[in-house]
């Protein structure tokens, strides 16, 4: 028998007792087959795991560029912070300016170890799981505060599983791609915690009304439980419940080393010190109307929200600078509103400002669902909770409570019969003021109106009020009223007759005047106001002064009513058909277009359209509107620096020709002097205006002013009736306009308007119209001679008619030479340049 070949042998072995007879025993055994098979398992679950919680979520590098969404603040033309247009309280600070004791706070009530984990805590997030599981609730807890960014700005508040890992995954991405104190910022800035505040300085009005530096340990404490649920621990609702939480924040803090114990026990002892639920700060300015308005523009412009845009309303953080002048506007406010009073006093209560269902003693909730507010003087809006023989027990937004004696509700009903005692219910939402140690029944005015001011040379609208109160009155009746202007267009009407060749000492008839306007409509005969008979021939001066209708259609239809509501749609005013009844004001418009048009005229017959908003800026201080925007160079330098004086860029359309549209002031300031509005004569300051009354009456209007400043109004009942035979625009608004400027233009320079190049200033006699060459005008409003404002070859001339007698030479030399001794004897040697230089050197 063969012998076994030893070297095949012992390759054989050497073989068998290498690595891969290692690897094929190991395998061959069946835990490790097992263990394989777990770890395929595993990688398949992991990917499918990461595939559907992982593969669609947002990414993180969008936190280092997140822009929160800010509200947009409104400021004055002086730059004062006026009102604020938020749907949620929102201040945004960095790291460095929260106090380290409230970053302490919240870390010991939300996360204890933000500063030692990557983002999740494991053992907190397998105990909630177990909790949660055990417990039946939603999936909840363990969320550190990086998760909580991550639910908060990138994913949502979803209540499921899913929703907590996707949290974790993005919390462990956060932490690799911010610091802790970037994280620590946005949670702070963000965070939900109740009364509309977002972020931790916003909360710190809303509950303190202070700011995050002046606050205490035990009110940074309150703020610190707040994340847990806001309405759990609201300081009214659940007192003690929010005293128990801010003592475990407290006793953590505490335990971590962030306060000592004498600081723990001394907030322990502390009361909430919250303050009651209030309005957001700069959310009450007294200038509702205007700012609603400006509100109505950047919608239009920008969008509502974040999903219309970045710069939207409520979310893109904007700083709008407009055009209104905050004591303007409370002269305005202030003048209308006195004078709707005075108007409305003596015509009985006009009845409650709403009524609310209360349900038991849920009074506060239902007055508070009405939102109904006062913004007057000291009156306040108040809930009848309570009626019996001696008086009425009111109830005020704010939670407190008063008492209306039936003596201090003794007005009559407008309207009724009875008192207004005797009128009210439970649950009307009345006006009263303070009276004594109790309050009285208020009667806000039914009449109402509307007032703009605006400045000429920009078209600026420096004020505006558009009724009482916006706070109970939404309607702006300074921009959506159309109302019938009545003689205040005149004005508009003279200055297209002067276009037309027509001057202020041309003579019209002030006679009947009829039209014939079809088989259909038939003879129609025009009057004057208050059926005055005619006057007879008069100067154009004499019919704008005296606002004769009659004198008014003659004019327009010898100028041609094609060719006034041509004007009158250049200016502003509105698109009329060409009948003559719209030259008396039948056409309906608005007082923001009317005072336009007026500031237009004194404009020297340049328009800029009335505008609310100077420029807007996004929240990183970039003009974003008006386009093409650029600053005044040097406007703002401290110091003049000897070189011309900076001027910004005014550009405007020629609407009126400049020497019309300043012939046409310089006969409407004699409106002041002598005509309709004498109540303003004594203002002493170069004055233009006109009134005027519709028919009816149903409106009465002022609009004029001076080269600084025009405003205009009108007042009437939003459901249009009469206001009364007395009722006239120079008897009622003209007063309210006096109101107004007395204040407005108190140290304003008496500046003269400025005549165009080319006007001739020529002494006329002021009822006939013709030249005078041997007196002179005097500062007696009523003097029989004036200067009136001409343009060239346009003036009267002196003539001398063929039939007239021819004086003897001798006579007329003598004659000359006694003028010429009397006017050398003159102290005051007066010339028509004499007069120009004292106008301050106008043409």
């Amino acid at each position: 028998m063969a012998e076994p070949d030893s070297t095949v042998t012992f390759r054989i072995r050497r073989e068998d007792g290498g690595s891969a007879g290692v690897l094929r025993r190991t395998w061959g055994r069946w835990w490790v087959k097992t263990l394989a098979v777990l770890a395929l398992l595993g990688a398949v679950l992991g990917g499918i795991g990461w595939y559907v919680f992982a593969s669609d979520l947002p990414s993180v590098d969008k936190l280092r560029t997140y822009e929160p969404p800010l509200p947009t603040n409104v400021r004055g033309v002086d730059g004062t912070p006026v009102y604020t247009y938020a749907r949620e309280r929102r201040v945004e600070l960095s790291y460095d300016e929260y106090p380290p004791m409230l970053v302490r706070a919240f870390l010991a009530a939300e996360d204890k170890s933000f500063f030692e984990h990557h983002g999740v805590d494991y053992l907190g997030v397998v105990n909630a799981a177990v909790t949660n599981i055990r417990t039946g609730r939603r999936p909840a807890g363990a969320s550190t505060i990086t998760q909580q960014v991550a639910k908060n700005l990138l994913i949502g508040n979803a209540p499921n599983y899913s929703r907590k890992i996707k949290e974790a995954i993005l919390a462990y991405r956060i932490e690799g791609t911010l610091t802790k104190k970037q994280i620590l910022e946005l949670y702070l800035n963000q965070i939900a915690l109740g009364r509309n505040a977002f972020g931790v300085a916003a909360a710190s009005y809303a509950y303190f009304g202070k700011d995050l530096n002046q606050l205490d340990l035990a009110q940074m404490a309150y703020l610190a439980i707040l994340p847990k649920g806001p309405s759990n621990y609201d300081p009214v609702r659940h007192t003690q419940r929010a005293i128990d939480r801010r003592a475990y924040v407290l006793r953590e803090m505490l335990k971590n080393g962030f306060i000592t114990q004498a600081q723990h026990d001394s907030a322990m002892a502390e009361p909430l010190g919250t303050v009651p639920r209030q309005t957001p700060k700069r959310e009450t300015a007294g200038a509702g109307y205007f700012v609603e308005a400006v509100r109505r523009q950047l919608m239009d412009k920008f969008g509502e929200d974040a999903m219309t845009g970045p710069y939207s309303v409520y979310a893109g953080g904007l700083w709008v600078r407009t055009s209104l002048d905050p004591k303007m506007q409370d002269y305005a406010q202030t003048a209308l509103r006195e004078g709707l009073l005075r108007f409305d006093r003596g015509r009985g209560w006009s009845g409650p400002l709403g009524h609310a269902k209360i349900d038991g003693d849920a009074w506060q909730a239902a007055f508070l669902n009405k939102n109904i507010g006062l913004d007057y003087d000291d009156w306040r809006a108040a809930i009848v909770i309570g009626l019996d023989t001696g008086g009425a027990t009111l109830g005020f937004a704010t939670g407190e409570t008063g008492a209306m004696p039936r003596s201090a509700a003794q007005t009559p009903v407008r309207g009724g019969g009875g008192t207004a005692y005797g009128a009210l219910k439970v649950g009307d939402i009345i006006a009263v003021a303070p009276e004594g140690g109790s309050f009285a029944l208020r009667s806000v005015p039914k009449i109402s109106g509307a007032f703009v001011v605006e400045e000429p040379q920009t078209g600026r609208v420096l004020a505006m009020q558009g009724g009482f109160d916006s706070r109970l009155q939404a309607f702006n009746r300074a921009t959506q009223a159309q109302r019938q202007p009545g003689s205040t267009i005149k004005p508009i009407v003279y200055a297209a007759a002067l276009e037309g060749g027509m001057t202020p000492a041309s003579i019209i008839v002030d006679g009947p005047f009829c039209v014939y306007q079809g088989a259909r409509l038939g003879q129609k005969c025009f009057r004057n106001f208050g059926n005055m008979r005619g006057a007879g021939p008069h100067t154009m001066r004499w019919g704008v002064e005296q606002s004769r209708n009659l004198m008014t259609v003659r004019t327009a239809a010898t100028t041609g009513m094609p060719r006034i509501v041509s004007l009158m749609d250049r200016i502003g005013v509105g698109k009329y058909p060409p009948y003559l009844s719209y030259a008396l004001g039948a056409g309906e418009t608005t007082v923001s277009r009317m005072v336009n048009a007026y500031a237009i005229l004194a404009n020297q017959g340049q328009s800029h359209p009335a505008s609310l908003v100077d420029f807007v800026q996004d929240r990183h201080g970039k003009v974003i509107w008006p386009e093409n925007w650029r600053a005044c160079d040097r406007c703002n330098a401290p110091d003049w620096n000897g070189k011309a004086m900076p001027r910004p860029v005014v550009r405007g359309k020629q609407i009126v020709s400049a020497m019309s549209a300043y012939q046409m002031i310089h006969i409407a300031e004699g409106v002041i002097q002598r005509g309709t509005a004498t109540v303003l004569r004594d203002l002493d300051r170069p004055m233009f205006g006109k009134t005027g009354t519709n028919s009816g009456p149903t409106d009465v209007w002022f609009i004029g002013g001076t080269p600084q400043m025009i405003g205009g109004l009108y007042i009437g009942y939003d459901q249009p009736h009469s206001l009364g035979g007395a009722a006239q625009g120079g008897t009622v608004a003209a007063p309210i306009f006096k109101a107004f400027a007395v204040k407005a233009y108190e140290g304003f320079p008496k500046i003269p308007f400025r005549a165009p190049a080319g006007i001739r200033m020529v002494r006329i006699d002021r009822g006939s119209g013709r030249p005078v060459f041997g007196a002179w005008p005097t500062d007696d409003p009523k003097a029989p001679v004036i200067w009136e404002a001409f343009k060239p070859e346009s003036e009267p001339r002196r003539v001398i008619h063929r039939d007239a007698t021819v004086p003897d030479p001798a006579a007329a030399a003598a004659a000359a030479d006694r003028a010429r001794a009397a006017a050398e004897t003159q102290k005051d040697t007066r010339r028509d340049s004499d007069f120009l230089q004292r106008q301050g050197g106008i043409y």
